[in-house]
């Protein structure tokens, strides 16, 4: 925040708090006091650039909020007279929807509200303001209407913002943090600078950062976080729906990047809402195998641990083995000569999951496979979480703002016509590449990629950066071969075993202005983040999977 405040000239530093994983553990933190339920990093961050930000005259809006806005406005005003500072204090709230009754056995349920309430809290003359659960482009969309007077129906205006603002959502993502193509970039990457973006009145954008920061802003790092926990052509959000396949960028200068061209279109009749639950305890143990004869270990040490579970009080209700072959013939150190065979367990019942797998892989200790050892004592099991999404209609969620002056005031409902989402009609395919040699070799020599998470969902963006490697790319990489390259999406959801499993949905979406593809991947997380389904819970490192994996290139393109 410090950075951000010295680094350049400002006129709104928003700060993004909430991730589907940050509201369960939110909510957690609710049921041990409920005064709790806000992201105390802001405090603490606020401490130090409270008086900067006012005297700069900068604007700060920051979700930070989560389940308890009106208590980390009351923070704020405490903090300022502590500090000594004046400051107006606005927040929005009406997201949260727990005492409802509507969604029964949930820990937290919280609609994602637009930016209009940020908006009607600036008019008001706030200097701070928080929110409970808007959507992340909210941040942006909010103080961008209020700076030009924009109206609830200017689609296009608001599209633009919305990009900008998923843009800006994951801070140095923008700016070469976890690029793809960072290889012959990485001595500018010691410290990235955060991401800001120049928007205008026609909801056109440049994305940049303060000079003399680390890290750089180029069109491929913008275009890798467009694709970043996107789906389709159509970003739904409850402002606008923006249309991610007008987005065009362009280079503006060094470190600049244009975003034009975005239409958008009427919001849906629904707000997403997003619904965590406890759903039980889970616990593991990862067993190394080393040297000769790892599958024969993993097979006689599985045999062994499934006993031990089936004879003790009560079986796990789930159980899923996975064996990482990290192990390398005739190697010389023994790190490199070893296996991880990962257990995991989970069930309502805390014992289940505790002392029956503790016991049952200690006592194996001196009655297993050679060499047997662990990375860490199984410990009594840790509760976990799982994430829904379910959508009401937009006029049930009271969306309120407080304003500085203490007035509470309800946002109306947009009331112009809604528009449903509706599947988008894939773009004429551009010409084959003319017949030439290829070389085997990974995709990631041509194509950029990043993926992320979307409750049990992932998805993966590919792009590419010319026109041929465009024509090559959206012939090449089907759903078909998608699925060759990353087999773990035939091998179904959570439970199925290999030789059921029905393969999960994959879709693809074509974006031919960003020269990318978008894979949707319905089901390869299970129940989430907070349930650990697979080794890699938010499927960030699955695009570098896909960059990794070898296929015939043309050489005119390597």
């Amino acid at each position: 925040m410090k950075d951000m405040l010295t680094g350049g000239e400002l006129d709104v530093l928003t700060g993004d708090y909430l991730a589907e994983l940050t509201m369960l553990i939110l909510g957690r933190d609710r049921l041990k006091n409920t005064d709790r339920g806000y992201a105390r990093t802001f405090l603490r961050q606020l401490e130090g650039c409270l008086g900067l930000a006012i005297e700069r005259g900068v604007r700060l809006v920051a979700n930070a909020g989560g389940l308890n806005p009106g208590g980390l406005a009351d923070a704020v005003r405490e903090l300022a007279t502590r500090l000594d500072v004046p400051v107006r204090v606005a927040h929005v709230e009406g997201d949260d929807l727990i005492g409802t009754g509507r969604f029964p056995g949930a820990l937290t349920a919280n609609a994602y509200l637009g930016g209009a309430g940020i908006t009607a809290c600036l008019d008001a003359g706030a200097d701070i303001v928080v929110t409970g659960r808007v959507t992340d482009a909210a941040l942006v969309t909010g103080p961008a209407a209020w700076h030009f007077g924009w109206v609830a129906d200017d689609y296009d205006r608001l599209a633009g913002a919305v990009v900008a603002g998923h843009v800006l959502e994951c801070g140095t993502q923008a700016t070469g943090g976890n690029y793809s193509r960072f290889a012959d970039r990485a001595a500018q990457l010691g410290r990235p600078g955060f991401p800001l973006a120049e928007i205008h009145e026609d909801g056109s954008a440049v994305i940049t950062k303060h000079p003399g920061t680390g890290g750089f802003v180029e069109p491929g790092t913008v275009t890798e976080q467009l694709l970043y926990e996107t789906g389709g052509a159509r970003y739904a959000g409850p402002d606008v729906t923006a249309c991610l396949d007008t987005v065009r960028l362009e280079p503006d200068g060094p470190d600049r990047v244009r975003i034009h061209g975005v239409r958008g279109e009427a919001p849906p009749p629904t707000l997403k809402v997003g619904l965590n639950r406890l759903g039980g305890f889970r616990n593991e143990v990862v067993f190394v195998l080393t040297g000769l004869d790892i599958e024969a270990k993993a097979e006689l040490v599985r045999d062994q641990m499934e006993g031990a579970l089936r004879g003790a009080k009560s079986t796990p209700a789930y159980v899923r083995w996975e064996l990482s072959r990290t192990d390398r013939p005739d190697a010389d150190t023994e790190e490199t000569a070893s296996a991880l065979l990962r257990l995991v367990v989970r069930d309502q019942d805390q014992e289940v999951v505790g002392r029956a797998l503790s016991g049952a892989a200690v006592e194996l200790a001196l009655g297993s496979y050679p060499g047997f050892h662990v990375t860490a004592p199984p410990g009594k099991g840790s509760p976990y979480g799982v994430f829904e999404a379910a959508y009401v209609e937009r006029e049930g969620v009271p969306h309120v703002v407080v304003l500085p002056d203490g007035e509470r005031r309800r946002i109306p409902a947009p009331t112009g016509p809604a528009r449903a989402l509706a599947a988008v009609a894939d773009p004429p395919l551009p010409p084959r590449l003319p017949p030439g040699p290829t070389r085997r070799a990974p995709l990631g020599l041509v194509a950029g990629a990043r993926s992320g998470d979307k409750g049990g969902d992932a998805n993966v963006g590919v792009w590419v950066e010319s026109d041929a490697a465009w024509r090559w790319l959206v012939h090449t990489l089907t759903v078909g071969r998608f699925r060759e390259l990353l087999p773990e999406t035939n091998q179904g959801g959570p439970g199925q075993s290999p030789a059921t499993a029905t393969p999960l949905p994959v879709t693809r979406h074509q974006l031919p202005h960003l020269r990318a593809l978008n894979f949707h991947v319905t089901g390869l997380l299970g129940e989430g983040v907070a349930a650990q389904h697979r080794f890699d819970p938010q499927a960030k490192g699955l695009a570098e999977w896909l960059r990794s994996r070898h296929l015939d290139i043309p050489e005119a393109l390597l």
